[in-house]
C-alpha cells in the first residue's frame, strides 16, 4: 500500500458530523445523563463502586476523600480528579441531595456557595443507605463490563434497592439534551413504587395520593399542583418554590421578615446581597436592614422593617425581585434502555420496577445456583458420615488428595465436588453434634431452593419480594418531608406606591441608549456642567419626575421598554448611567427614538406613533401597563422596511402634523385616527409619492398653533408657521412647503415643533459635524420660502439630522403641548 492509499480523501462536513456524533454520544450516555434505573451518573456509580471494593463503608472509619479519588481515576474513571471530586463532594451536600450517598468530615462548601476544602483535608465514606444502592452487588445481580484498560470490571448499573433518581434528584447538561428530576421524600417515592407494582393501570393522579410533589433538602414551599401534575405526566412542567417565612413583631410596633428556608439552588450569601442592594439602592421604601443570622441551629435570614412600612408589601416585593421565590422548571431527562428519554413518573417507576425484576430474578439465580452446589456437597457428607470406617480406611489407603479422592469417588460413588469435600474435612466435624447440624442444614437448603425457585417462576412472588425489599429501606431510612406543597401560585400584588418611596429625582437618557436617575442634590451640585455621556451622544429626555413615575422608551423598530423611575439606577450627574442593553435585550440594530414619562395609565390619554412610510396608530395609554418588563415589548407593528420616527403624549382632541422628505405636509384631526389595540398597525396617515418617506409627525392643540423649524439637506432652516397649513383629512398627500427648484431641490432633512423661542437647534451633517442655531433669531418664512442658508454643506456634507438641543441648565415643566 502507497503512502497516499493510506489517506481518505472525505468531506470536511462528513469527518466533523461524525467525530460531533460519536463524542455527543458518549457525553450522553457516559457523563451527563442519570441512568433511569440507579438514578446515577457514571461517575457518581464509580464514586461509590470504588469506595464499596476499598472497604470505605458507614461501618468503618473515614478515609482521606484524595485515596477515593485516586482509586476512581486509577481504576474506572480515567478523568479529571475535580471532576471525581466535586461529583464526590456533591452527594455529600445536605443542601443538595435529600438522602446523602456520601458521609463527609472537613469543609465540605455550604449554602453560600463556598468551595470545599481540597481532597487531602477532607475524609469520606459510603453512607448507610448507600449500602441499599449497593447491596447484592456481588450475587450477579447486575452486569459488569471492563474498565478502561480491561484489567478489572465494573458494573454497568447498580442494584437500588430504591427508586434513587426521584429520591435524590439529578441536574446535567450534555450536548442536545438537560436534565432536571428535583429530589423527593423517600418514603412518598417507595408508597408511589409499591402502587405502580400493585395497581400497573393506577394513574398519575392516584400516584399523587401519596407523593404529594417534590421534596427539596432546603425545605421551601412549592405552589401550583397543576405544574407538578403536568410534569408527571409529560416529564416537563413548572412550579413556583418561595422561601419559608415569617413576620414577626418588635418593641414598638415595628416588624422584621424572618427567613427560615429558601428555594432549592439558590445561593444563600446572592440572595442577602440581593436584598441588601435593593435597601441600599432605595427600589422601595421600608427595609431597614438585611442580615444574614444563620448559625449551628439553622438558616435565619432577618429584613428588618422601618417602622411605617408595610410588611406583607415588602415580602411580595421580594419574592418578584429576588429569589426568595424561583420557578422550578422540570426536565425529567434520564437513560433509558441506552437512550436518552423525556419520562413521566409512572415511566420512571416502571423503568426501576423492571431493574428490580431483572435484579430480584438475577441474585435469585445466583443463591440457588449456590444453595443447590451446598446442598449436593452436604449430601455427600452426610452419606460419608454415615460409613465413616470404610471412607477413613479408603484415604488411609491413598498415596495423595488425589488418589483419595479418586478412591473415594470409585468405591462409593461420591462426585468429585463430594470427594473434595470429605478429604478437607476437618476432624472435629466428625462429631455427633455436627451429623444434626448437616441434617438440619439440609432442611434449610431444600426450604430455601423451593423458596427460590418459587420466586423465578412465580410472577406474584418476585414483585413480593421487591415489595418487602421497599417496606424494609422505608422502615429503616424513613424521614419527615421538608418542602410544603400548596395548591395554587399565589399572585404577588405590589402597591409600588406604599412600596415605593416617593422621592423627586433627575431622569435623562440618551440617544445611545444609557438611562440614570440622579439625585437632586448631585444634580445642584454639577455647576452648570452637562451631564455625563459619550463625546458622540446627545441627550434624548431630560426632566424631574418622581420616583413613583415611569419612563417609557420607544424603538424605530416598534418596540418599548417599560422603565419604572423608581428602578434605574441611581448615578452621579456627571457619570454615563447604565445602558439598557443591560437592563433589557434589544436588537443591535434597533435605536431609541422618543422617551415618553408617565404618572398616572389612564384611558383618557393617548399615545400617536408616526411612522415613515406614513402610517400613524393611536391607542390608548392605558394599554401600555406592563406587569412584566424583563424583555422589549411590542408597541406598534412596523413592516420590515418601516421605522417609528416619533411618538408623541395626546388627549385625544389635537391636531396631526405629517412631514415628507419631498416636502409635503399634512395637518388633519387626530379624531380621525380611531385608537386600536397595542399590537396593530395603525392606518395611513399620509399619501406618499414613490421614494418619498415621513420625517417627523408632531401633534399640536389647533387652539394654539406653533412654529416648526424646517431644515433641508442642503443646509437651509425656516421657522414656520403651522397656521399657513389648512386641516385637511387624513390619506391625502399634503401641501408643500418648499418652493419648487427644477434644478437641485431642497429635500427636508429634519422638522421640530419649537416649544421654546429661546431655544438651540443642533443640526448634524452626514460626516458628524453638528452645527447649533438659536431659535429665536431664525427667519420665519411662508409655505413657498426655502428659507436662509446656514449651514456649509460644501465643507462638511449634506445635512442629515436635526432635534433641539435639550436645556440641561435649567429643569423643564412637563410636556407643554399636553393640556
Amino acid at each position: 500500500m502507497t503512502e497516499a492509499e493510506k489517506h481518505l480523501d472525505l468531506p470536511l462536513e462528513d469527518v466533523l458530523g461524525d467525530r460531533f456524533g460519536r463524542y455527543s454520544k458518549y457525553i450522553i450516555q457516559e457523563r451527563a445523563l442519570p441512568d433511569a434505573r440507579d438514578g446515577l451518573k457514571p461517575v457518581q456509580r464509580r464514586i461509590l463502586y470504588a469506595m464499596l471494593q476499598d472497604g470505605n463503608t458507614a461501618d468503618k472509619p473515614f478515609r482521606k476523600a484524595a485515596k477515593t479519588v485516586g482509586n476512581v481515576i486509577g481504576n474506572y474513571h480515567p478523568h479529571g480528579d475535580s471532576s471525581v471530586y466535586e461529583a464526590m463532594v456533591r452527594m455529600s451536600q445536605d443542601w443538595k441531595g435529600r438522602n446523602l450517598l456520601v458521609e463527609m468530615h472537613g469543609n465540605n462548601g455550604s449554602i453560600d456557595g463556598d468551595p470545599p476544602a481540597a481532597m487531602r483535608y477532607t475524609e469520606a465514606r459510603l453512607s448507610s443507605i448507600s449500602a441499599e444502592m449497593l447491596r447484592d452487588i456481588e450475587k450477579n445481580t447486575v452486569e459488569h463490563i471492563p474498565n478502561f484498560d480491561d484489567s478489572i470490571e465494573e458494573p454497568v448499573v447498580l442494584p437500588a434497592m430504591y427508586p434513587n433518581l426521584l429520591v435524590n434528584g439529578s441536574m446535567g447538561i450534555s450536548s442536545g439534551y438537560a436534565t432536571d428530576i428535583p429530589p423527593h421524600q423517600l418514603g412518598e417515592v417507595i408508597d408511589a413504587a409499591l402502587m405502580e407494582i400493585d395497581n400497573p393501570d393506577c394513574t398519575v393522579e392516584d400516584l399523587m395520593t401519596v407523593l404529594k410533589g417534590p421534596d427539596f433538602p432546603t425545605g421551601g414551599i412549592i405552589q401550583g399542583r397543576d405544574g407538578i401534575k403536568k410534569a408527571y405526566e409529560t416529564g416537563k412542567g413548572k412550579v413556583a418554590v418561595r422561601s419559608k417565612t415569617e413576620i414577626e413583631t418588635l418593641r414598638g410596633d415595628r416588624k422584621q421578615i424572618v427567613i427560615s428556608e429558601i428555594p432549592y439552588e439558590v445561593v444563600k450569601s446572592n440572595l442577602v446581597k440581593r436584598m441588601d442592594e435593593i435597601r441600599f439602592d432605595k427600589k422601595i421604601d421600608g427595609i431597614a436592614e438585611v442580615r444574614d443570622d444563620t448559625d449551628r441551629t439553622g438558616l435565619r435570614i432577618v429584613v428588618e422593617l422601618k417602622k411605617e412600612a408595610d410588611p406583607t408589601g415588602v415580602l411580595h416585593y421580594l419574592y418578584k425581585n429576588t429569589d426568595l421565590q424561583v420557578s422550578y422548571n422540570f426536565n425529567m431527562v434520564a437513560i433509558h434502555n441506552k437512550t436518552p428519554q423525556l419520562l413521566g413518573l409512572k415511566q420512571l417507576l416502571q423503568a426501576y420496577v423492571s431493574h428490580q425484576r431483572e435484579v430480584v430474578t438475577n441474585r435469585s439465580r445466583f443463591e440457588l445456583d449456590k444453595a443447590e452446589k451446598r446442598q449436593h456437597i452436604v449430601a455427600g457428607l452426610k452419606k460419608a458420615i454415615s460409613i465413616l470406617d470404610q471412607v477413613i480406611e479408603t484415604i488411609r489407603g491413598s498415596n495423595d488428595k488425589k488418589d483419595a479422592k479418586t478412591n473415594l469417588m470409585n468405591s462409593f460413588e461420591f462426585t468429585e465436588e463430594q470427594a473434595e469435600a470429605i478429604v478437607t474435612l476437618q476432624l472435629y466435624r466428625l462429631t455427633n453434634t455436627d451429623v444434626t447440624t448437616l441434617e438440619k442444614e439440609a432442611e434449610e437448603l431444600e426450604k430455601n431452593i423451593k423458596k427460590l425457585k418459587d420466586i423465578l417462576s412465580s410472577e406474584k412472588k418476585l414483585l413480593s419480594v421487591i415489595k418487602n425489599q421497599l417496606t424494609y429501606v422505608k422502615k429503616t431510612y424513613n424521614d419527615n418531608r421538608l418542602t410544603k406543597v400548596e395548591e395554587e401560585i399565589e399572585e404577588l400584588k405590589i402597591d409600588l406606591e406604599v412600596m415605593v418611596p416617593s422621592e423627586n429625582v433627575v431622569v435623562t437618557a440618551t440617544k445611545e441608549g444609557y438611562v440614570k436617575r440622579t439625585s437632586i442634590r448631585s444634580y445642584s451640585a454639577s455647576n452648570e456642567d452637562p451631564p455625563g455621556m459619550k463625546e458622540t451622544d446627545d441627550l434624548l429626555y431630560f426632566d424631574e419626575l418622581n420616583t413613583t413615575d415611569t419612563l417609557l422608551l420607544f424603538t424605530k423598530k416598534g418596540q418599548y421598554l417599560y422603565m419604572p423611575v423608581h428602578e434605574l439606577s441611581e448615578v452621579r450627574w456627571k457619570d454615563n448611567g447604565q445602558h439598557i442593553g443591560n437592563i433589557v435585550q434589544l436588537d443591535s440594530d434597533d435605536t431609541l427614538v422618543k422617551a415618553v414619562p408617565v404618572s398616572t395609565f389612564n384611558d383618557d390619554q393617548y399615545l400617536v406613533f408616526f411612522t415613515k412610510q406614513g402610517m400613524v396608530k393611536k391607542t390608548v395609554l392605558s394599554a401600555y401597563k406592563a406587569q412584566r418588563y424583563s424583555r422589549a415589548l411590542v408597541a406598534v407593528k412596523v413592516k420590515q422596511d418601516d421605522a417609528v420616527v416619533n411618538v408623541e403624549l395626546t388627549n385625544g382632541q389635537h391636531d396631526l402634523f405629517l412631514a415628507t422628505n419631498h416636502g409635503y405636509g399634512l395637518r388633519f384631526s387626530e379624531e380621525e385616527v380611531a385608537p386600536i389595540g397595542q399590537r396593530a398597525a395603525g392606518v395611513k396617515g399620509i399619501n406618499l409619492k414613490d421614494g418619498d418617506f415621513v420625517i417627523n409627525g408632531i401633534v399640536f392643540d389647533s387652539n394654539h398653533l406653533p412654529n416648526v423649524a424646517v431644515v433641508t439637506h442642503r443646509g437651509s432652516v425656516k421657522k414656520m408657521p403651522l397656521s399657513e397649513f389648512e386641516r385637511s383629512t387624513r390619506a391625502k398627500r399634503g401641501l408643500v412647503m418648499l418652493r419648487e427648484l427644477k434644478k437641485n431641490p431642497h429635500l427636508i432633512a429634519g422638522l421640530e415643533k419649537i416649544t421654546n423661542e429661546s431655544g438651540i437647534l443642533r443640526i448634524e451633517t452626514e460626516n458628524g459635524h453638528v452645527d447649533t442655531e438659536n431659535i429665536g433669531v431664525m427667519k420665519k418664512g411662508d409655505r413657498y420660502s426655502n428659507g436662509s442658508f446656514l449651514v456649509d454643506t460644501q465643507e462638511n456634507g449634506t445635512v442629515t439630522n436635526i432635534w433641539p438641543a435639550i436645556d440641561y441648565q435649567s429643569l423643564n415643566k412637563k410636556n407643554e403641548n399636553i393640556d
